[in-house]
This record gives C-alpha cells, sequence and structure tokens, in this order.
C-alpha cells in the first residue's frame, strides 16, 4: 500500500500577512505526507497572488476574477486534485506542530471516519466551540438561541449544539467540525458531491457533514491535532455582507434538510426568527453608516480611510454554522 497522499486547500481572501504565516505552519509541520497545496484566491484587493507566486512557488494557486465565495473556491481545487484526503484550511490559522500529520494518521487508523477535525484554539489558548457541534435541528438551535445552552452547559439534552458537557481533550465522534480545519476523504466526497455552492461562506461545512453521516460515515473529533484560528479577518472587509450570508446560510439550512419535516407554522416561525435576528444584527451598521455619511461631508473627507481599521465588531456574532 502506498503512502497517503494530501490536497490541503486555502480560500484566500485579502490576507496576504496571514496567509504567509499560515504556510510557513503547514511547510513546517506536514514532512511525512504526500501533500499538494491549492490556494484559491477570491480577487483580494492586497498582494496576496504575488506574495505566492515569489514566496511559494511550489503552492497551486488559482487567482479568480471575482469573490466566488467558501464553496465554490473550495470546489475548483478540490476537482483538480487526486489525493487520498483534502484538507479545508482557512489562511487565518496556524497548524500547531505536526497536526496535519496526526490527522492524517487518525483517519488511516479509522477507516469508518468520512471527515474529520481538530482542536481549534482561540489565539489566548481557549476552545473554540465550533470546532465540534451538533447538527442545529431546530431543537437544538431553539436552546442555543434561547441562551439556555450557556445556562445550562452540562445538560446533554440543551447543551447538545456545542457539546460543551463533552471534554475538549477526549476524542469523540460528532455531527460536525469546523470548516477552519477539516479533513475529508475524497472517497467521501465522490459518493456525497461537493461542497453546496448555494452556501456563499457560511454553513456549508455542517451541511457537508450532515451529507456525509445520511451516507454512513463517521464525523469525528480528534483534540491530538490543534490549530489557532484567528477568526474573521476575511469577513472585517465587507462585515455587511457576511451578515447578510450568516443569516441567509440559516435560511437555506433549514430549508434544505428540515423544512420538509416540519409544519408551515414551524417553518413559519424559523423563517421569521431568522428574520428578526438578521434585522437585530444590520441595526449595528445603521449608526456607522450615518458617521460614515458625515465623515464624507466634512473637510476630513479628503483623507483616505484605511479599510483595514474596520472593526471586527462588525462581524455578525456567534458561529457561522448555527443556523435553524
Amino acid at each position: 500500500m502506498g503512502r497517503t497522499s494530501l490536497s490541503i486547500v486555502i480560500v484566500n481572501y485579502n490576507t496576504e500577512a496571514l496567509l504567509r504565516s499560515c504556510l510557513e505552519s503547514v511547510y513546517a509541520g506536514a514532512d511525512g505526507t504526500t501533500t499538494d497545496i491549492w490556494v484559491v484566491d477570491n480577487h483580494s484587493c492586497d498582494n496576496s497572488v504575488s506574495m505566492l507566486r515569489s514566496s511559494f512557488p511550489f503552492v497551486n494557486v488559482i487567482a479568480n476574477s471575482e469573490n466566488v465565495g467558501f464553496s465554490r473556491a473550495n470546489n475548483a481545487a478540490i476537482s483538480q486534485g487526486r489525493s487520498d484526503y483534502i484538507l479545508l484550511l482557512n489562511p487565518d490559522t496556524l497548524v500547531i506542530d505536526d497536526a496535519i500529520e496526526r490527522m492524517v494518521t487518525f483517519l488511516d487508523e479509522h477507516p469508518k471516519v468520512g471527515i474529520a477535525g481538530c482542536k481549534v484554539l482561540n489565539r489566548d489558548g481557549t476552545l473554540q466551540l465550533a470546532c465540534r457541534r451538533s447538527i442545529p435541528t431546530p431543537k437544538v438551535a431553539f436552546y442555543r438561541l434561547t441562551g439556555l445552552s450557556r445556562l445550562f452547559p452540562q445538560s446533554k439534552l440543551i447543551a447538545k449544539y456545542n457539546m460543551t458537557y463533552e471534554s475538549p481533550d477526549r476524542m469523540h465522534e460528532v455531527d460536525a467540525v469546523s470548516g477552519a480545519f477539516l479533513m475529508i476523504r475524497r472517497k467521501v466526497v465522490e459518493e456525497i458531491g461537493l461542497l453546496d455552492e448555494r452556501f456563499f461562506m457560511y454553513g456549508e461545512e455542517l451541511d457537508w457533514c450532515l451529507r456525509a453521516k445520511r451516507a454512513g460515515w463517521t464525523v469525528a473529533y480528534h483534540p491530538e491535532a490543534r490549530i489557532i484560528h484567528y477568526k474573521g479577518e476575511s469577513t472585517k472587509y465587507n462585515s455587511r455582507k457576511a451578515a447578510f450570508e450568516f443569516y441567509r446560510a440559516m435560511y437555506l439550512f433549514h430549508r434544505k434538510h428540515f423544512a420538509k419535516d416540519c409544519s408551515h407554522v414551524v417553518n413559519g416561525l424559523i423563517y421569521a426568527g431568522i428574520f428578526v435576528k438578521a434585522l437585530l444584527s444590520w441595526r449595528r451598521f445603521l449608526p456607522r453608516l450615518g458617521q460614515r455619511s458625515d465623515i464624507r461631508h466634512s473637510k476630513s473627507d479628503t483623507i483616505p480611510q484605511d479599510r483595514n481599521s474596520e472593526s471586527q465588531t462588525d462581524r455578525p456574532t456567534g458561529e457561522p454554522a448555527s443556523v435553524a
């Protein structure tokens, strides 16, 4: 039997410095696996593409002429690879030590596992809860969105979404893992299909994991592999678009997987709840828009505004996949 091969796919949007650090960490920790690396750039306005071609000549670069979204960009690279495994990796991550090798070995040793994710840490070393989740059925989503899951974090019924009752240091089966580091067998992709391109930038990994589980594969959380995820560095460049796609993903996910099993009344309540939460999210942009209007009419309008200074607090709160 030959050595396992791996394709690493990174979708980039205006994260040049973080992308460089990410790739350096990948090269430092993936020595034992035959690896080809793909970076799909979604029409960045920085120097990401030129940096890649000058500093990482062995990386396969796909430079899109527009931002086609996370799913479509990943699919473009996945379709061109022929490796045994595929790793979706965010550019705003740092791979810790030999995390990639540990995950490859884990899949080699667990043939029933179709998708696996690692322990994802915030920059301060705390756990990102989105790295191991349950599928947000209407009941699971209700407990999360009402805040009950935070009040009862040890309840296997109420805290099911983020599985806070499970030790983050123990390997266990989950419903879904984070798209920041998601390793999948090509055999699974061939069976269930590529990422659903209707999801522009949120919810696609949940959809993939659910489809894999319905096809009989196990989704697993493997904490011995670890990364750091500097969340939200791409979305901060267009936070209003991110907010719109965040709530659109909620709607799409429910309509695709659960609407047919719910009554018209329940579906109506769920869609209304999503709409209200989207409106509340968008309210945060209105003062900022007004302030910018004032600035445009002042003398300071002659001073170029640094788009990189846009606050990350303008992004939608919560995890991208808290849908339904």
